[in-house]
């Protein structure tokens, strides 16, 4: 077994996953403060994501307009930013997700065959 080969091939499983990940969470409309969407990527999947990987995958998705952000002020301390799924967010989830689905079915087959 090649374990380098198989480190990298998890880290791009992982990171191909997170734009879908992210907004499967989004998609039951709370809004989530970066910090929690963290915690609640991990809690969900186990994929320990680090806040340099979520904050410019949320730049992106908010880019190509799946999710919005706004700013809410604290009682104490600095104002924080929540994010939230866009209507085009959620139809473009539900498309990823029957792909997804389609893709999983094929590989079960795939792997059962083996």
């Amino acid at each position: 077994m090649n374990g380098e080969f198989i480190d990298k091939w998890v880290s791009q499983l992982k990171k191909g996953s997170l734009s879908f990940v992210v907004l499967g969470i989004l998609i039951s409309e709370q809004e989530y403060y970066g910090y929690d969407l963290i915690q609640e990527v991990k809690r969900k999947t186990a994929i320990d994501i680090a806040e340099g990987t979520l904050y410019p995958l949320l730049i992106r998705l908010k880019n190509e307009g799946l999710v919005e952000s706004n700013w809410v002020p604290q009682a104490t301390g600095i104002p924080r930013k929540y994010y939230k799924i866009t209507a085009e967010g959620q139809s473009t989830f539900l498309e990823m997700k029957n792909y997804w689905t389609s893709l999983n079915q094929h590989l079960t087959i795939l792997t059962h065959a083996l």
